[in-house]
């Protein structure tokens, strides 16, 4: 499995960016896909998530500005991020998990874009 992620750059605050990630290779249809952003000397902390089914699970810090959505067919994630604040600023990562039946999870990294929010 892989994972291509694309849409970062520069933004002044209060600005918009949409990040895209398209995974390829072999993908049960049991997953979750989501985005997850590590700013400098922080930790990596999840920003939001969709699994199979379309439901979402979206971090409190970026809920209402940020919005997850999929194109399952494509198995492609959107992460639309409008009202950008300079705390948004990170290495944004896209994320798959998914397993076949009973059988383990297996996880997945994209190779990280970066969103810049100048003040």
């Amino acid at each position: 499995v892989q994972l291509q992620a694309c849409g970062g750059g520069l933004v002044q605050a209060g600005g918009s960016l949409r990040l895209s990630c398209a995974a390829s290779g072999s993908i049960s249809r049991i997953n979750v896909m989501g985005w997850y952003r590590q700013a400098p000397g922080k930790q990596r902390e999840l920003v939001a998530t969709i699994n199979n089914y379309g439901s979402t699970n979206v971090a409190d810090s970026v809920k209402g500005r940020f919005t997850i959505s999929k194109d399952h067919a494509k198995n492609t994630v959107f992460l639309q991020m409008n009202s950008l604040k300079p705390e948004d600023t990170a290495v944004y990562y896209c994320n798959l998990k998914h397993r076949y039946g009973s059988g383990p999870e297996n996880e997945y990294w994209g190779q990280g874009t970066l969103v810049t929010v100048s003040s």
